[in-house]
């Protein structure tokens, strides 16, 4: 895959969509000795941020303490889309916010749904994405590195698109 830089916007903005639609990744504590765990985000592409729901008894609130360095994946194979990310993660207080992502679903996890006072809200702001982005269709795909491996000279397929983006900038 080829590294490109002339289409950031772009690039931002496919991955803030993958983001909305792939709902689920894994998410950890950098340096923190645990196992990455699956969450279920919710986007928030105006704020360059990352949303999750989840219970104060957890090792990964444990983990986070005022605050600390995390890497959230995702990745959604049928689209040919992976992304990693890093950036800080922090406990967020706010009913209002928590009010607007609370769902049915959210609730299933907690004994006394909204009013659990387990109920935590953490703030995922990433720095920095490495996405990559490749053809959907595996035929294309497999035909290509068919055609690169027999190939003198091509060495590489050209199978689609690797980005570093930078985030939160102005944060």
């Amino acid at each position: 895959m080829d590294r490109t830089h002339d289409e950031t916007a772009e690039a931002k903005a496919r991955l803030w969509d993958k983001l909305e639609d792939s709902r689920t990744g894994m998410l950890w504590v950098a340096d923190a000795h645990q196992h990455p765990q699956p969450m279920t985000h919710f986007a928030d592409p105006e704020a360059e941020s990352l949303w999750f729901i989840t219970s104060s008894d957890t090792d990964l609130v444990a983990a986070i303490g005022h605050g600390a360095e995390a890497r959230f994946t995702v990745q959604s194979p049928g689209d040919g889309f992976h992304a990693s990310l890093t950036g800080s993660l922090v406990s967020y207080d706010s009913a209002e916010k928590l009010d607007e992502l609370w769902s049915f679903a959210a609730a299933a996890w907690f004994e006394k749904g909204r009013d659990d006072p387990k109920v935590t809200l953490l703030r995922f702001s990433p720095r920095e994405a490495s996405v990559w982005m490749s053809e959907g269709n595996p035929v294309v795909v497999g035909v290509k590195m068919m055609r690169a491996a027999m190939s003198e000279g091509e060495s590489h397929p050209d199978v689609g698109e690797h980005h570093v983006l930078y985030l939160n900038l102005a944060a």
